[in-house]
């Protein structure tokens, strides 16, 4: 009798070591791009290898960039049956839905938290109030330091402007911008960065700023007016990679050479804007925050077996983006560039179980040195 409780309380410290056991979860991601979208699909990818690693049941929901089926895939869910029903929601506030979302998804008891676009727009604080007070259920949010993407590309774009000559008889440098939306936090953060990159500079006209919608085509049809409309303007920045994808293809069908007699920037760590950067056709890169979903994991995974993360803030803003060379192209892309994140341990940024550590190390330099090199 002795050795069964023996055997039985050595199996019982097995079971209680793996992190799937501790506490099973269940997590579902309303992800609000499309399911073929490059950079929402690699923020899937690695929340899928950090729920992995954590033992977390994870479902991912594509809105298709529809933010009205944000709303109903958060009704979808409520409706499901108690047993059926995911614990918790991550979601993104592109387009301004979170606040509704978060209402029906409180109304439903199903806890949820904000992951790379949080609440900004006086209006939307005005309806949702500050978390776990009006929705109880509304944990917080963790949101990339967005506004440094934007400073490090345009600061460095107009590094190598200076650094060509390319500035007019009046000593002047001549920037275009195409931004993302004028609503998503996302967008107008990073534009926050890229004029604060401007203004420090103090030689930079920004000749216009026009909205992409993220979407290469349509970033392509609106600079080729800008080229015409502002000939002097050699600097292009944009807010994220597909929209500097559609610029340099205007630019070439111009008979421009990207790189060469003008210098674009981007946003994102897609095969194609890697391999742009390594070519020198892209002047300048930044990316990472990806990762935001998969540390928004971590935060939850520890919330959930007793460590609240309250005490750091309930709504967190992290440095995660990095301003890319060539040689951490090179590294990024032989880690990850089959989207398998498998090869970083998300365990080891949990403060449940290093119980040592003070502080969530969340940037995107930590994923770089976590991830094993394939043989």
């Amino acid at each position: 009798m002795g050795g069964y409780r023996l055997l039985h309380q050595l199996v019982l410290c097995l079971l209680l070591a793996m992190p799937a056991c501790v506490s099973a979860m269940t997590v579902a991601f309303i992800n609000p791009g499309k399911s073929d979208e490059i950079f929402w699909l690699t923020a899937s990818h690695s929340m899928s290898a950090a729920a992995h690693s954590l033992g977390i049941r994870l479902e991912v929901l594509y809105a298709q960039r529809d933010h009205l089926q944000v709303v109903q895939l958060a009704r979808q869910l409520a409706a499901r049956t108690p047993l059926q029903r995911p614990e918790y929601v991550i979601l993104s506030n592109d387009y301004g839905v979170a606040a509704e979302a978060i209402r029906i998804l409180d109304g439903a008891g199903i806890k949820t938290f904000l992951a790379f676009s949080g609440i900004r727009d006086p209006q939307e604080r005005q309806r949702i109030g500050l978390p776990r007070t009006k929705y109880p259920g509304w944990l917080g949010s963790l949101e990339p330091l967005t506004a440094e993407s934007g400073y490090l590309t345009a600061r460095a774009l107009i590094a190598r402007g200076n650094a060509e000559h390319w500035q007019d008889p009046e000593g002047r440098l001549h920037l275009l911008v195409i931004a993302g939306d004028r609503s998503t936090t996302t967008s107008l953060k990073r534009n926050e960065g890229m004029r604060r990159a401007v203004v420090e500079a103090g030689n930079v006209v920004i000749d216009q700023e026009i909205y992409g919608e993220w979407a290469r085509a349509k970033a392509e049809e609106q600079s080729q007016w800008l080229y015409q409309r502002y000939p002097q303007a050699r600097l292009i920045w944009s807010g994220n990679d597909l929209m500097a994808f559609g610029a340099m293809n205007s630019w070439r069908l111009r008979g421009g050479k990207p790189g060469v007699d003008a210098h674009f920037s981007a946003i994102n760590t897609s095969d194609e804007a890697l391999t742009a950067l390594q070519s020198g056709s892209i002047s300048a890169l930044a990316g990472g925050h990806f990762i935001a979903g998969a540390f928004a994991l971590v935060m939850l995974y520890d919330y959930h077996n007793g460590k609240d993360f309250s005490q750091e803030g309930l709504e967190q803003e992290r440095s995660m983006s990095i301003l890319f060379s060539r040689d951490d192209a090179r590294r990024f892309k032989q880690l990850f560039g089959d989207l398998d994140f498998d090869r970083v341990d998300f365990r080891k940024f949990s403060r449940v179980l290093h119980p040592a550590s003070t502080d969530y190390t969340f940037n995107f330099r930590a994923l770089l040195s976590a991830g094993k090199e394939r043989k």
